[in-house]
């Protein structure tokens, strides 16, 4: 039972420190929907959608004026259309039809444009990958992800390396907005089920017919926190930390049981994920910044990042039973403030950012490169980042923007939650016969647990 005592604590939070439940999110099951008839198939897709998820927006927006609680978006998540489109092909059409879907129930975004292929492909798979940039390209809305590496399959090299071209051709297709259809598509290594955030959320396989996952986030407040401490040595951080992230899990937990009850669907995860934005104070590189680092990318930033993401988990896990998703902290460039800071003054590099993201919750996250980076850099840039998943049993993702007709020192404006990033420099040995020779990169020995 939350009381309402719990509700009133949150209220400075709310007010000073940019505490807010970043998304309510609507997974909902296409099974049902599939028809060796594209054109039947799609219909029901877009008719289920818009049957579950039609009173979704006015139910937030109720709950956020009864308890002043902000809730930045709302959002849906569908089964990977990789699987519904396996018998009537045309998956293009599908993109089309989530994007109208989600329109016309008001959401922001819809996820699920999505396929796992971390053992091997189907011809229809690898033909879903190839429409890729033509569905992101048509549509604004829409977001995508392809599921790559887990520990238990090993790293699918042939999908890494046609994902890199895919990850450059969305891009140069939304090149009068500089690229941004790519801030849309994610590549995963150990893909969760249940994740509430974009562009990375979908309705896994194991998920039931509809269920409601909450993201919640406040970066701001545990600085705060923080901030109140500034003798306390690092253990005691870590409590610190742990408390506040258990009074934010508390208010998504509120949001969720509120949500689930009005729209008579089940309640499935929070994600208690401290996740930035480009507004000042709510950025997770102040965070780790206020624990003593004089710049976030400075040697000690993996050590702090992984308390921080540690206390996180801590802490939430005491406030829910079900606490899910991803669940810890996000270091997406273009969308934190401090991030953005750290690269300008060159002190934040890809280099450190690929050692913070063995600790963070996902991965390297919306990071603008030059337009021209090759495919296979993109390609070998991922592979990298499934191999730090692979091998400790973690979810990692790649999420990069090749912004066409931009070098590095210029800066891509995305507008919104997704900021804006200066693009970036890497390293320019070429890696392409490493890429091309494609295959599997064997499991890890630990991944034989049975």
């Amino acid at each position: 039972m939350i009381e309402q005592r719990e509700v009133l604590r949150t209220i400075d939070m709310i007010a000073r420190q940019k505490l807010d439940v970043r998304t309510i999110t609507m997974g909902i099951s296409l099974f049902d929907c599939i028809s060796d008839d594209y054109q039947r198939c799609r219909d029901n897709v877009r008719a289920k959608i818009e049957r579950c998820a039609k009173n979704l927006v006015p139910v937030g927006e109720a709950i956020e004026n009864e308890f002043g609680i902000p809730i930045v978006n709302k959002r849906i998540s569908v089964t990977p259309i990789s699987l519904i489109t396996q018998s009537c092909g045309h998956p293009e059409a599908f993109a089309a039809a989530l994007d109208n879907a989600a329109r016309a129930v008001g959401v922001n975004f819809i996820g699920g444009y999505s396929a796992y292929v971390q053992k091997g492909m189907t011809p229809q798979e690898e033909a879903f990958l190839s429409s890729i940039p033509q569905a992101l390209s048509e549509t604004e809305i829409v977001c995508s992800s392809v599921n790559v590496a887990t520990t238990r399959a090993g790293i699918n090299m042939n999908a890494v390396r046609k994902m890199g071209h895919v990850v450059v051709d969305t891009a140069q297709a939304t090149a009068e907005h500089d690229g941004i259809g790519a801030s849309k598509l994610v590549v995963f290594a150990n893909a969760v089920e249940d994740n509430p955030f974009m562009a990375g959320a979908l309705h896994g396989i194991g998920e039931g017919e509809c269920v409601i996952n909450v993201g919640v986030s406040g970066p701001g407040v545990v600085c705060a926190a923080i901030e109140e401490h500034p003798d306390a040595d690092l253990g005691e951080i870590a409590e610190i930390i742990k408390r506040t992230a258990f009074n934010i899990t508390r208010v998504g937990q509120l949001v969720a049981q509120e949500a689930s009850a009005r729209l008579n669907v089940p309640f499935g995860i929070i994600d208690l994920s401290l996740a930035p934005t480009p507004a000042v104070g709510d950025s997770v590189a102040r965070i780790l910044e206020e624990m003593g680092l004089a710049t976030c990318g400075a040697p000690g930033s993996t050590a702090a990042l992984a308390l921080l993401n540690d206390a996180v988990k801590k802490g939430g896990i005491m406030a829910s039973s079900h606490v899910g998703g991803l669940s810890g902290a996000f270091i997406p460039v273009s969308e934190d403030a401090g991030m953005i800071e750290a690269v300008h003054s060159g002190v934040l590099t890809l280099a450190k950012l690929e050692a913070m993201t063995c600790v963070c919750s996902v991965g390297l996250d919306m990071i603008a490169l030059p337009g021209d980076t090759p495919p296979d850099i993109i390609s070998a840039i991922i592979a990298d980042e499934m191999a730090i998943g692979m091998v400790n049993s973690k979810t990692t993702a790649v999420r990069v923007i090749p912004a066409p007709g931009k070098k590095v020192g210029d800066t891509v404006d995305f507008g919104g939650l997704l900021g804006h990033a200066p693009v970036m420099p890497y390293t320019d040995s070429s890696p392409k016969r490493f890429v091309d020779r494609g295959g599997r990169i064997p499991a890890p020995l630990h991944s034989q647990r049975n």
